[in-house]
């Protein structure tokens, strides 16, 4: 059936049940899962009077960001692990996220992605966007979407 599956993840509630549902199905088919943490990089201020500790700040603003998106996939290796699942945890930053999705499970050759939709709706669908939907909209692989 499967061989790799990638779970996309956000720490969020409506995220874990992608990734407990995705553990099942790796677990089924005796996949491999690919947990995916995707962080957009912190803005960095370039207003005049900016000093050089804003940047530092900043550079600590990422690495905490970065960090706790480790710590989210390390989270799904274990939950993975205890279910008898190999998960291989990446985090990646980038303001990309959907192609970034689609581009992590191209490289490691997935043969379906796995995540969440918040379901939104009218004007905060449109203002706010979709990565769900443009990984639904952009990728060869198939996709299974939870809400």
């Amino acid at each position: 059936m499967y061989k790799r599956i990638l779970v996309a993840t956000d720490g969020s509630a409506l995220s874990d049940k992608a990734v407990r549902n995705a553990i099942g199905l790796a677990k089924m088919a005796g996949a491999e899962l690919i947990a995916l943490k995707v962080v957009v990089p912190v803005p960095v201020s370039y207003w005049e009077g900016s000093t050089r500790l804003d940047m530092q700040e900043s550079a600590n603003a990422e690495k905490r960001h970065l960090d706790a998106g480790r710590s989210i996939v390390e989270a799904v290796k274990t939950a993975g692990e205890a279910e008898g699942v190999t998960v291989t945890p990446l985090t990646f930053s980038g303001d990309l996220i959907a192609q970034t999705i689609i581009a992590c499970a191209e490289k490691y050759e997935c043969e379906l992605i796995v995540m969440a939709s918040h379901g939104r709706r009218g004007i905060n669908r449109v203002l706010l966007g979709s990565e769900t939907l443009q990984v639904l909209t952009h990728s060869r692989i198939p996709v299974l979407v939870l809400r």
